[in-house]
């Protein structure tokens, strides 16, 4: 797929959710540093916005995802209401799971996002049975399961890859290699250089892509969610990006060298594609002030409902714990 089959409304709006993406975990930095404003650990994809806006981009309305513990930009790209986003990374009462996931175990069914999980390569068994699932009521929706290089090692993670192969399951696997696995290099914990070679061995398709080309993103995710859907079984996509961060708020990075990431900042996925959109013509310096504008008042706001919000109340401790079974 070619710039001249992406309509200029589309690449607007994958630049414009890029800045939001930013934007709202910017603003989840300059919280944490804040007492008691971001209970918990936040683990942020700051440099990988162009993974989750090209690949959520791709996908129809019905398509299952399951995500992992860099969720934030899977979930906006979704459409997930932010400040239900913003409310539960808060343990807000009004976030979308009542205050109790937090940020690292949210769900989102009214969205068709199955889960996210700290609990590393957990997210593929699960999106295996989502695949399943798809597959036996012959649905045409497909199931996307995000996981890190890190992530890539786990037995979960190559027996689902086994099993959607045997089966043909419609699972499109997506590994995000950020080049970090905590503070471990991928040469690291590797054997490998390229994950997506792997793919040869669960008899399906595999290729990598430059993950802060959110175009070549969004163009790969369109070929391989039309492989799987149209019955030929799962693929495997490998999205080269960086982490800019450490892996969570309170790591520093003290491991990382200055000019790599110096390095990874000039390939920043959102100045890239602003520059790329103002060469042709795209978007002007006012369309960018007012995406700008309208991200950041849409984030403001969305702080502002968190703050407003209450904590959940002791007598919510086990609603949504337990199925009551069914009588009769």
């Amino acid at each position: 797929m070619t710039e001249n089959q992406i309509s200029p409304d589309l690449q607007t709006r994958l630049y414009s959710n890029m800045v939001l993406t930013r934007k709202f975990e910017e603003k989840i930095v300059a919280l944490s540093q804040k007492p008691h404003q971001m209970p918990g650990m936040q683990i942020l994809a700051n440099g990988q916005e162009g993974v989750s806006t090209g690949m959520v981009s791709a996908l129809t309305p019905e398509d299952v995802i399951v995500t992992n513990h860099r969720s934030h930009g899977h979930l906006l790209a979704r459409g997930l209401d932010m400040n239900l986003l913003m409310a539960e990374i808060m343990a807000k009462a009004t976030g979308i799971n009542g205050g109790k996931a937090g940020t690292l175990h949210l769900a989102a069914p009214e969205v068709n996002i199955l889960m996210t999980s700290t609990v590393v390569g957990a997210g593929s068994p699960l999106a295996l049975g989502a695949a399943f699932a798809q597959q036996y009521k012959q649905e045409k929706a497909i199931t996307v399961v995000f996981f890190g290089d890190g992530a890539a090692a786990e037995g979960s993670v190559h027996e689902a890859m086994n099993l959607a192969g045997i089966w043909k399951l419609p699972l499109l696997f997506v590994c995000e290699n950020n080049c970090w696995a905590g503070a471990q290099r991928h040469e690291e914990h590797c054997a490998t250089q390229h994950i997506f070679e792997r793919a040869k061995g669960y008899g399906m398709p595999g290729q990598s892509v430059d993950g802060n080309d959110v175009e070549a993103v969004y163009s790969l995710a369109m070929e391989f969610a039309e492989h799987c859907r149209s019955g030929k079984g799962p693929a495997l996509m490998e999205a080269l990006t960086y982490r800019m961060r450490g892996h969570g708020e309170q790591d520093h990075q003290h491991y990382v060298d200055p000019k790599e990431l110096e390095a990874w900042a000039a390939r920043c996925p959102i100045s890239r594609y602003r520059t790329k959109l103002l060469d042709r013509g795209v978007l002007d310096e006012q369309k960018i002030q007012a995406i700008d504008q309208d991200v950041n008042t849409r984030v403001a706001l969305a702080e502002a409902f968190g703050n407003q919000s209450p904590y959940p109340g002791p007598d919510t401790l086990l609603t949504g714990l337990f199925v009551q079974p069914s009588r009769g």
